[in-house]
């Protein structure tokens, strides 16, 4: 079996593993209130690559962590990975109408829906983390209670959304840019990694530095080819629209970089993040191939 075929088996049994142990956790369609449990679900179930329960096993495979706890972990920033595409697709944000080949959430709903299955996944999240014990020690599952609030708030993902939002229309230099994304993308897709490790055997402070600065690079190459994708692939091949970032003359790494330099630039960070991981040997293997397909994908 090539590695690419088995690395492709590998990330489609996550998936599916994701997808049962996600429709597990959220509440049924069928109870009240139905019409916000049944956005929910919509939000979350039946689409999605699922990179960041990826990244969550794959650094759980690096200290032998147990499948159910990466599977709730997994589960918890998927959750909030959702609410915040709902969140972001309303109208008073990027004002999109498809998400993952289908109509938004508030498209297929209504507004206020929208807004009250994101928030209700946002703390099904922070359920989910802590319904049963995910760490040996106590205090490093209060340690992932607290990367993941980080990751999500202010000093993460919605700092990094206001941010953008303030940004349309203006001049940054990649400092700044960087920074943005840094919030915006790159701290959930750190939680990831670090939940991940936290699931299984203890790593030494500067192991966990090096797969920390791992996920941050990782964080800005998604967003990279991010960009690259909005201008070179279309509607149909990414499941949203496509073109949008250009339209609302958002600052990107193209905007600000060009096509070629941007390309440059993953590679780049592609190639630092995986000299982070030359100590862990082959333990670390999910992680390149993750690192690989994230710098590398065409959808």
């Amino acid at each position: 079996m090539s590695a690419q075929h088995d690395f492709q088996t590998w990330s489609f049994a996550i998936q599916q593993q994701m997808e049962l142990a996600l429709g597990g956790l959220l509440p049924p369609a069928s109870q009240l209130p139905q019409r916000l449990h049944e956005a929910m679900r919509y939000a979350v179930l039946g689409g999605g690559k699922r990179v960041r329960p990826l990244l969550v096993f794959a650094a759980g495979e690096l200290v032998n962590a147990p499948v159910e706890r990466l599977q709730y972990a997994g589960s918890a920033v998927e959750m909030i990975h959702a609410y915040s595409l709902v969140h972001d697709d309303m109208p008073c944000m990027d004002d999109d109408v498809l998400r993952r080949g289908k109509p938004t959430v508030h498209v297929e709903f209504d507004d206020a829906t929208a807004l009250l299955a994101g928030d209700a996944l946002q703390t099904a999240a922070f359920e989910a983390l802590t319904m049963q014990a995910l760490a040996d020690e106590p205090a490093d599952q209060l340690r992932m209670v607290k990367l993941l609030a980080n990751a999500s708030g202010a000093a993460g993902m919605a700092g990094g959304q206001a941010i953008d939002l303030a940004s349309v229309g203006q001049p940054l230099s990649l400092p700044e840019l960087e920074h943005m994304h840094i919030l915006k993308t790159g701290a959930l897709i750190r939680a990831s990694v670090l939940l991940g490790s936290y699931c299984g055997e203890p790593l030494a402070s500067a192991q966990r530095d090096k797969l920390d600065r791992f996920a941050k690079l990782m964080g800005l190459a998604f967003q990279v080819v991010d960009d690259i994708l909005d201008v070179e692939a279309d509607t149909a091949t990414l499941g949203k629209t496509a073109g949008k970032d250009a339209a609302h003359d958002k600052p990107t790494y193209v905007s600000l970089l060009g096509l070629k330099e941007a390309k440059l630039r993953a590679a780049e960070l592609e190639a630092e993040a995986l000299a982070c991981l030359d100590e862990f040997g082959t333990r670390a293997a999910r992680l390149r191939e993750l690192a690989h397909f994230i710098v590398h994908r065409a959808f």
